[in-house]
């Protein structure tokens, strides 16, 4: 009886400790596991971290293309300058020439269809072709030749000699040619003495819309620091040089 109760009892320690190892394995296992567990939520954390930085630096460090803030601009050059004049003797032809150089603007001739010879212009003779045109408000002589794209220009210098106390009548034709809305005229003339006078309201009353400076006589043999001065001083947002 004793033998089997010492047998008995040598089971039950047996599968004792078999539990006990099973369980301590089981443990150690779960152990393990966990410990897996929080390694690869670590190196998920830490590889999302990694990336949110560098996409952090490259965000910060990439440039920017739009180069047109705050960029300066020069309205003078901006502005769109033409230079029209007629001179049947050249001498306005000078003067014209010297503010086209100095604004660094477009320049244009007014050509008649049928040029002025020397006997056209000879104020003396009642039955001249200047004569005759002047005595006439209505005479309208052709133009050969026109602008290209008037409408792109700004600011329009109108230069003309006097003939009989006013602006040849080719230039009536010229300013009922083209639409100077929304220009500045600048009308300019040289003679021999005489001023402007009503040359060039007459010559605006041919227009609409335009804003018409006053009018000046120029001398055939000013000088190109005279003409800058002149133009500076015209109070427009332009610069001769």
């Amino acid at each position: 009886m004793k033998k089997i109760t010492a047998i008995l009892l040598t089971i039950l320690m047996v599968i004792s400790l078999a539990a006990c190892a099973g369980g301590n394995d089981s443990a150690k296992e779960k152990t393990s596991e966990n410990k897996a567990e929080t390694d690869s939520v670590e190196n998920v954390s830490a590889e999302n971290t990694s990336s949110e930085a560098v996409s952090d630096i490259t965000t910060e460090s990439e440039p920017t293309n739009d180069t047109s803030e705050n960029e300066p601009t020069d309205k003078a050059e901006e502005t769109k300058i033409l230079v029209v004049y007629f001179s049947a003797t050249n001498t306005t032809e000078g003067v014209a020439e010297l503010i086209a150089d100095g604004l660094s603007a477009d320049i244009y001739e007014i050509i008649p269809e049928q040029p002025y010879t020397d006997a056209d212009l000879n104020y003396h003779d009642d039955n001249s072709r200047s004569t005759i045109e002047m005595n006439d408000p209505n005479s309208r002589p052709a133009i050969s030749g026109s602008v290209e794209n008037m409408e792109q220009y700004d600011i329009v210098f109108i230069g003309y000699p006097i003939w009989w106390g006013d602006a040849p009548r080719i230039l009536s034709t010229f300013m009922e040619s083209y639409d100077f809305s929304g220009k500045t005229i600048v009308p300019f003339c040289t003679s021999g003495g005489s001023g402007v006078g009503s040359s060039a309201t007459n010559l605006e009353a041919l227009t609409n819309g335009a804003t018409w400076l006053s009018g000046t006589r120029l001398s055939g043999g000013s000088s190109h620091e005279e003409i800058v001065d002149w133009v500076n001083g015209l109070g427009l947002d332009i610069k001769a040089e």
